[in-house]
């Protein structure tokens, strides 16, 4: 399938199968199977020019290792950072592009003991090279999921979910009732935030660009929980502050966009409140008033997943307990994939092109 077909089949983002009903049969190690197939980069640039569909070699197995078949992994903008050599980590190069999805045990060493053929894993860590069809991976670099998880959900669960379930958790003691403001509130983790925010009670101020489909934007966040749904616009002008005669100002906000849609975040913070950014979309510094520093002392903070779950590496109990809890939520109903588009792995350019296009609802899904 050309370019030109995956472009026009993407008008409208298809829903992936839930894993029980896909009939995903478990893998034998001594079935046939089709030579390894990765996107891989031997240098940074823009990953439409750098990225390459190739056979690659598989390591040994091992006492210790595990062999995964990928089954479905996302294009986050993290990925396209990474290929780009503007991301806080690199991997050596050449790599394999990808840090986040789902994949199915094939094999695994004799040591191993979390682990057997059939299970279903997601990444423990970023790094791993996600956008390829089998790899041998180690022990600890792996979790387990459960096999009742969604495949979406199961792809996108590792990223976005736990990063929003973090910053609702580690800088604020909240209460139900209590009200968070967010920017970036169509993203991935903007609409994680949504949703785990109103499974735990809490009321959230959701921030987005101005677009020509705004109101079907806001009725679709507001479908996921979603208190107030307003635009960056609107955030800046006087009448907002009637918003805050219905709910209380918000004792934390959670900034992925930078430049002045952080410091408009800024204004409306309780005394003490806290900031947490955790993207620059906008790649522009963040300005923090005079007043709100010296009279309303809020704090800024940043978080990012990769460095938390490095900081808890030797925690894996408290990694495990967060992913138990997001698939309960997931299980209830409470916690959803964000709109996804299927694209098969040999169509890369296609997820490529989509993924880096604004006001793109749909997260683009390489299916292996």
């Amino acid at each position: 399938m050309g370019l030109t077909a995956v472009a026009a089949r993407g008008s409208r983002a298809r829903p992936l199968r839930p894993l029980l009903s896909a009939g995903l049969r478990t893998l034998s190690a001594s079935a046939v199977r089709a030579r390894p197939r990765g996107l891989v980069y031997e240098q940074h640039g823009e990953p439409a020019q750098v990225l390459n569909l190739k056979e690659i070699d598989l390591a040994e197995l091992g006492d210790s290792g595990v062999n995964v078949k990928m089954i479905a992994a996302p294009i986050n903008p993290s990925d396209i950072n990474m290929i780009q050599g503007t991301y806080a980590t690199l991997p050596d190069l050449p790599a394999v592009g990808g840090n986040e999805g789902v994949g199915q045990v094939i094999e695994a060493g004799s040591r191993v003991t979390s682990l057997k053929p059939g299970d279903l894993v997601i990444p423990a860590d970023a790094g791993l090279g996600t956008w390829r069809t089998e790899a041998i991976f180690g022990e600890e670099t792996l979790l387990k999921i459960p096999p009742d998880i969604p495949l979406t959900c199961a792809a996108t669960l590792s990223v976005n979910p736990c990063t929003a379930y973090r910053m609702l958790s580690d800088f604020e003691v909240l209460k139900p009732g209590d009200s968070v403001i967010q920017n970036a509130a169509n993203s991935g983790v903007g609409q994680a935030v949504i949703q785990i925010a109103a499974a735990k009670g809490f009321k959230t101020i959701n921030v987005v660009r101005d677009r020509p489909n705004l109101q079907e934007l806001v009725d679709r966040l507001k479908s996921l929980g979603a208190d107030h749904v307003i635009t960056e616009e609107m955030l800046r002008k006087p009448e907002v502050k009637e918003l805050f005669k219905k709910i209380p100002r918000p004792i934390l906000a959670l900034n992925g966009v930078g430049g002045k849609s952080a410091t408009e975040l800024l204004r409306h913070l309780q005394h003490k409140g806290t900031m947490v950014t955790y993207g620059g979309m906008s790649k522009q510094p963040i300005t923090a008033p005079v007043s709100a520093l010296i009279f309303k002392d809020v704090k800024l903070r940043g978080f990012w997943m990769t460095q938390w779950k490095r900081d808890n590496a030797q925690n894996k109990e408290k990694l495990r307990g967060m992913i138990e809890d997001l698939c309960d939520l997931i299980r209830k109903g409470q916690l959803t994939a964000p709109a996804c588009q299927e694209v098969p792995l040999i169509d890369y350019q296609a997820a490529l092109e989509s993924s880096m296009k604004p006001y793109v609802s749909a997260k683009q899904i390489l299916v292996m």
